[in-house]
């Protein structure tokens, strides 16, 4: 089976635990939102060098290369919305289909340690940014396009499980893997 597009309304996760990765957004102490993003990171170079990073576990789920490709991705998208939020009042954000950019952008034929590389840049650029947001900032809005509305707080909750859960995704794929090698 391929890979289904995912067009589930995950913004669920802001208050609710995610029982797939154990992410509590509810938890997530947003004041440092730089550090968070910065440890998750952190992990994705060690799991784009791991040998099984370009094979999917299943026809239905990507590979940590695709994944750390996303997420790459979502740091810099997430990067230039947060700029939106800290100076626009109210910005609509266009939407964004990663499943199409995943294929247009060839996520499956990139580089490993190209895109390690890329995703501590993007990751980095955002943490930065981060650590910018004034106290005063916290409730300032932004829309996503289909109308889901998020304060700088919220949209810190929502950003972080992505990654966070995509870890999570390429530990248990790599078990996956792994065990297929035994059999």
């Amino acid at each position: 089976m391929p890979i289904v597009p995912d067009d589930k309304n995950w913004t669920w996760v802001i208050e609710q635990l995610c029982t797939d990765c154990g992410y509590d957004g509810s938890t997530v102490d947003v004041s440092r939102m730089a550090d968070h993003v910065r440890d998750n990171a952190a992990r994705w170079p060690a799991l784009l060098a791991h040998p099984h990073a370009r094979l999917r576990p299943t026809d239905d789920q990507w590979s940590a290369l695709e994944y750390g490709c996303h997420v790459r991705d979502v740091f810099r998208l997430f990067d230039e919305r947060l700029a939106l939020m800290l100076t626009e009042d109210g910005p609509q954000f266009a939407n964004w289909d990663q499943d199409v950019t995943a294929i247009e952008q060839r996520y499956d034929l990139q580089d490993p340690a190209t895109v390690a590389a890329e995703l501590i840049d993007a990751a980095d650029a955002h943490a930065r940014r981060w650590e910018t947001v004034r106290a005063e900032q916290w409730q300032r809005t932004g829309y996503r396009s289909d109308g889901a509305a998020f304060t700088v707080e919220t949209f810190a909750r929502y950003l972080l499980h992505d990654p966070v859960h995509h870890v999570d995704d390429v530990e248990r794929g790599n078990q996956v893997l792994a065990d297929g090698e035994l059999d």
